[in-house]
């Protein structure tokens, strides 16, 4: 059969659709877009004990200048320079010639008064039976009483030179007034010392137990005031007193101390005022003079929102802002107040949030608010490990 021209080019476009339509339904549908994933954290109330870190230094709990009673020179030393000495034990010893002939003599004179005193008063007792009966006059019986008396003072003023005479003689023995670790000597045997000079002949200091003085700002003490009156935040009994401290290599003592006073003054320059505190010091690891920072306990908030530090940014004005995955799985931005001061690895957040929000820990930089997210738990801990395992050796410096 003959099939004319325009026949054969309708049969063509219709051969030609459907190999579209066919190749059309064979194409495979383009996939749903892909529901970022983000790692949150939900909110749960803690207990939480808010510290502060001040600066302070350490200093000796006592310190006793050494120093001479009486002038002459040092005919020997007792004592190893920097060791440990006991109160009363002798560390310096004057010539003790001097004094010990002084003590002789004023002996000598008190025993001298003291053998006058018998003779006279005998007398003096005899004349007071014999003014009785006026055998002897009234004058009389009044001059021996007088002589009697003065002989008695001469007797206590022996006795006052007796022991005065003891006591320099003793002081020609220096000794410990304290127990403690004593420093280096500033004389040496043979040299002059007087009484009472200004130059002490060595320093001992007693360093267990021993002091922490740290500075707090006086600011800080009326905030923390504030807010233990509003009820924010609460004391913890006993607890309270107690303090660690931070060396000045990042370590922390091993031992607690506690809060022993806090000064009445406030220091007009620097706005700051003076917390002592005590720590034992059995191993005399701290010494006077060394920097430390004192972790003091100022409270306990009992239902305290801690979010983790890198879940807060700050929006263009600066205040901090989360965001939250709510209840549609949609990304919510959400204003908060924080303190600044850090939990451990989280800030302790004020208002803005509650129980139960999920904060967006992970995953910050592929999201925007109003998206649709997949939520997963934050693990901290599992973030730990596997950026432990990344870690790559040093390599060696040949």
């Amino acid at each position: 059969m003959h099939i004319n021209k325009k026949t054969r080019l309708i049969v063509c476009f219709v051969m030609l659709c459907t190999g579209f339509m066919l190749g059309s339904c064979n194409r495979k549908q383009p996939p749903p877009p892909n529901i970022p994933e983000v790692s949150v954290f939900t909110i749960q109330p803690e207990r939480i004990a808010l510290t502060t870190e001040l600066p302070g230094r350490v200093s000796a709990y006592y310190v006793a200048e050494v120093r001479p009673q009486v002038h002459g020179i040092i005919q020997k030393r007792f004592f190893e320079e920097g060791s440990d000495v006991k109160a009363g034990s002798i560390l310096y010893q004057i010539d003790p010639a001097p004094y010990r002939a002084a003590y002789d003599n004023a002996r000598a004179a008190l025993a001298r008064a003291e053998a006058n005193v018998p003779p006279i008063r005998l007398r003096a007792g005899r004349y007071k039976e014999l003014v009785s009966i006026k055998a002897v006059s009234q004058q009389e019986y009044d001059d021996i009483t007088a002589t009697l008396k003065q002989l008695e003072a001469e007797v206590d003023t022996g006795k006052a030179a007796v022991e005065s005479a003891r006591i320099n003689l003793e002081y020609s023995s220096i000794k410990a007034p304290i127990t403690g670790r004593i420093g280096r000597s500033h004389i040496t045997v043979g040299a002059l010392v007087t009484a009472h000079q200004a130059t002490p002949l060595a320093v001992i200091q007693q360093i267990d137990p021993i002091h922490v003085d740290a500075t707090q700002s006086s600011a800080n003490l009326l905030r923390l005031k504030q807010n233990m009156a509003s009820g924010r935040i609460k004391q913890d009994g006993p607890e309270q007193t107690k303090v660690k401290l931070l060396l000045e290599d990042g370590t922390v003592y091993p031992q607690e101390g506690k809060l022993k006073f806090s000064d009445v003054t406030v220091d007009s320059s620097t706005g700051s005022f003076i917390l002592r505190m005590v720590f034992p010091n059995r191993k005399h690891m701290l010494l006077p003079g060394m920097y430390a920072w004192a972790i003091i306990q100022e409270g306990v908030v009992d239902n305290a929102i801690l979010v983790p530090q890198q879940s807060v940014s700050r929006d263009p004005k600066g205040n901090p802002v989360v965001l939250i995955v709510d209840a549609e799985s949609k990304v919510q931005q959400r204003m908060i107040a924080i303190v600044e001061r850090a939990i451990g690895d989280k800030w302790f957040v004020t208002s803005g949030l509650v129980p139960g929000d999920r904060v967006i820990v992970e995953g910050i930089q592929r999201i925007r608010p109003g998206a649709s997210v997949k939520a997963v738990p934050f693990d901290a801990g599992q973030k730990v490990k596997s950026s432990e395992k990344t870690v790559q050796p040093a390599a060696k410096v040949n």
